[in-house]
Order: structure tokens, then C-alpha cells, then sequence
């Protein structure tokens, strides 16, 4: 194994890490509101958004992300001067927020329906608005209940942003892949980026283990 090519190419694969770890915090930013939106509709009275919101996420987890990538990339107007070269990281991460959406989604109505029903019923009591009593009361008590399944997202949201090298984003795989072909090296760069990757995941991990015990200590 010969890894002298490091001297001429680190720079790719810290550019591939730093764009996939932009790449990643506004999927999980992104997700995390598309799926709390569709879990509120999932859980409302009314029957148009539970079926709205039901139809999004079946099929959004009924069929394959790259799939789902393809058709945001391919269908997504263009806006000459206004998207200009960031066409494809607008693409990339409205793709993966629509997929780690649905999957959220799920997570935080869970979540949702784990809290006690007199929580609700408490500050229904004090006059507190079904709708403010839903943000203040019942969410909070949810995130706290869901953050290790949560964590488990955001690590997937890092591991599936390398699906967007396939549409030439320069993020961490798509960099390896330029090492490779410039290096003649096929293997060693990916045992870099297995390495990266897992650094990158095994971080999130600690850091949202401490938070959560950080919670745990407050109540």
C-alpha cells in the first residue's frame, strides 16, 4: 500500500469533508422541519393533510434516493444568474431533505403520541391554545424522548450525502473519486475515506450521546 499521493491530494479530501459536513447540517436543518410539518399534518384532524402527508411519506420511503435525486436535478428549473454553478447543491440538498423529511417525520410523530395525553390535557386546562401547548409543551417533552433516534438520522444524513457525487458535487466521495483516477491508486483512497467518514460519524455520535445526557441530568 503506498499512500505518497497524500502529498499532492489532501487538499481534496479536506474540501470533500468540509463540503459534506455543509452538505449534511442543511439536510438535518431542512429535514427536521419538513418533518415536523408532516408530522403535525399526520397527527391533525383534518383528513386532507393526514392524507397529504401520509401519500409524501410512503412514497418518499417506498422508493430509492438516488431515484429521488435524479428527479429533483433533472426537474428543478434552472434560473440563469440566480442558481448559476450552486445548481447542484440545491439539488443535492433539496433531494436528501425531502428523503430524511419523510423518515423524520416518522421519528417525531412517534415521538409525538410517546408524550402522556394529560400533558395536552394540563395546558388545555390553563387555557394555553391546542396549537401553542403543541409547540411549547408536547414537542419539547418529543425531542427529548426521540434525540438517540434522531442521532441515528443525522449519522445516515452524513453517510447518504455521498449519493450526490454522482451528480459532480465535490463533497468527500466525489473528491476520492478524482483521486483515484488522478493517482491510478483505486484502493487506498478509499480507505482514507472510510476513515474520514467514520470520524465524522463516530464525532456525531459523541457529541449527541453527551447532549443526551446533558438532558437526562436537567430533568
Amino acid at each position: 500500500m503506498d499512500f505518497g499521493f497524500l502529498n499532492k491530494y489532501y487538499m481534496l479530501f479536506l474540501i470533500g469533508a468540509k463540503n459534506t459536513i455543509l452538505i449534511a447540517f442543511f439536510v438535518v436543518l431542512f429535514g427536521v422541519i419538513i418533518g415536523v410539518i408532516l408530522a403535525l399534518m399526520k397527527l391533525s384532524k383534518n383528513k386532507l393533510f393526514n392524507i397529504l402527508a401520509s401519500a409524501y411519506i410512503e412514497f418518499i420511503r417506498g422508493t430509492p434516493i438516488l431515484v429521488q435525486l435524479f428527479i429533483v436535478f433533472f426537474g428543478l428549473p434552472k434560473f440563469p444568474g440566480i442558481l448559476g454553478d450552486h445548481m447542484e447543491y440545491i439539488a443535492g440538498i433539496i433531494a436528501l431533505s425531502i428523503n430524511s423529511g419523510a423518515y423524520v417525520a416518522e421519528i417525531i410523530r412517534a415521538g409525538i403520541q410517546a408524550v402522556d395525553k394529560g400533558q395536552m390535557e394540563a395546558a388545555r386546562s390553563l387555557g394555553i391554545p391546542r396549537g401553542m401547548a403543541m409547540r411549547f409543551v408536547i414537542i419539547p417533552q418529543a425531542f427529548k424522548n426521540i434525540l438517540p433516534a434522531l442521532g441515528n438520522e443525522f449519522i445516515t444524513v452524513i453517510k447518504e450525502s455521498s449519493i450526490v457525487s454522482v451528480i459532480g458535487i465535490n463533497e468527500l466521495m466525489y473528491n476520492t473519486q478524482t483521486v483515484q483516477s488522478n493517482s491510478f491508486r483505486p484502493f487506498e483512497p478509499l480507505m482514507i475515506v472510510a476513515v474520514m467518514y467514520f470520524i465524522l460519524t463516530f464525532t456525531l455520535s459523541k457529541v449527541l450521546g453527551k447532549v443526551e445526557r446533558g438532558m437526562r441530568a436537567r430533568d
